[in-house]
């Protein structure tokens, strides 16, 4: 089968078309022919990383859609023909290739109305942004919240779920991406390039401060917005934890939350595993329905891929990059 490759750990550029053989399903897999594969952040820093245990030739691509074209032994949920998508396990190949293998119970329907194209967008950033709102901070409506990176694929998500909650959303982001976000449903918008963005979020709240906090961007982003957090607050973080010895003991009683969808692979336990397809379900029926959209603001190839994460890793693109591979 045809498929991009990483050969050792490297730049996205690095990754080169090969031919190489069409995975088998073992018990309790399906094997997928992958129709779209979103590209995500995570792509280019593992590229960069590698990951331990990981044999190489190997392939990336978590966010999946396609068709069932196979099933593993005890496999009785799924069938040849389905149209299923799914956010895969970074430890295994993944579907920058025509040909994926998954676990059964991690896979999920394609929401009707939904393209693979639409559906590839979705995974890991629409369920990072799902599992920040509903599994960790729990939102109540009419409560503040402020959102690194609105116009970002994880952002973008978190603005639309937080409207969809009846939250007031804060966020931030370039100027030219201020009626973008806004159409997400942000009705505060900062300029992080030309505004001092803790101060104005102060202002916004009349000192008080917000509610919760998703930060998208890494650990100094996160320690500095524990100090936009009101007394109670919580804050979840998508790419590095905050220093909370910068905060003074007591003062705000507020929580701190990872968020790491591939913990749920390393975790080992079914349950965490299956909680992504039940995500899936979830958060895809409010993208079926017409409630969030898919953010697909540039589909590719399979050959562009490289260009395309190196682009991503510059942390400027707008909404989702998806590649078509069938």
């Amino acid at each position: 089968m045809k498929a991009l490759v990483l050969d050792k750990p490297g730049s996205p550029k690095s990754l080169r078309p090969a031919e190489v053989p069409r995975p088998e399903p073992a018990e309790g897999e399906v094997r997928v022919r992958v129709q779209a594969v979103g590209l995500n952040p995570v792509d280019y820093k593992l590229a960069a990383s590698g990951f331990p245990g990981w044999d190489y030739p190997f392939i990336l691509g978590l966010d999946v859609s396609g068709i069932v074209e196979a099933v593993g032994p005890d496999v009785a949920e799924w069938e040849e023909g389905d149209k299923v998508y799914y956010h895969g396990n970074h430890c295994k190949p993944g579907g920058y290739a025509e040909y994926a293998i998954a676990p059964s119970h991690i896979v999920s329907w394609i929401p009707e109305g939904l393209t693979f194209t639409q559906a590839a967008a979705l995974p890991c950033a629409g369920f990072t942004a799902y599992q920040a709102l509903h599994r960790k901070l729990h939102v109540q409506p009419s409560k503040t919240i402020f959102i690194h990176g609105g116009a970002g694929g994880v952002g973008g998500f978190a603005v639309q779920l937080s409207r969809i909650a009846g939250l007031k959303v804060i966020t931030s982001c370039s100027s030219h991406n201020f009626k973008f976000v806004q159409r997400l449903g942000a009705d505060e918008v900062i300029d992080y390039r030309s505004e001092d963005v803790a101060s104005r979020v102060n202002e916004l709240t009349g000192g008080r401060g917000v509610d919760y906090v998703i930060d998208t961007v890494g650990p100094d982003s996160a320690t500095e917005s524990l100090g936009v957090l009101a007394y109670g607050g919580q804050i979840a973080c998508i790419a590095g934890l905050p220093d909370i010895t910068m905060v003074t003991p007591f003062e705000k009683a507020f929580s701190v939350h990872e968020l790491a969808l591939g913990g749920a692979y390393l975790s080992g336990n079914q349950s965490d595993q299956e909680d992504l397809a039940k995500i899936a379900r979830e958060f895809g029926a409010l993208v079926g329905k017409g409630r969030i959209s898919p953010m697909l603001e540039q589909t590719i190839t399979l050959e562009e891929i490289p260009e395309a994460l190196v682009r991503l890793s510059m942390r400027h693109v707008r909404g989702k990059i998806v590649a078509e591979i069938q």
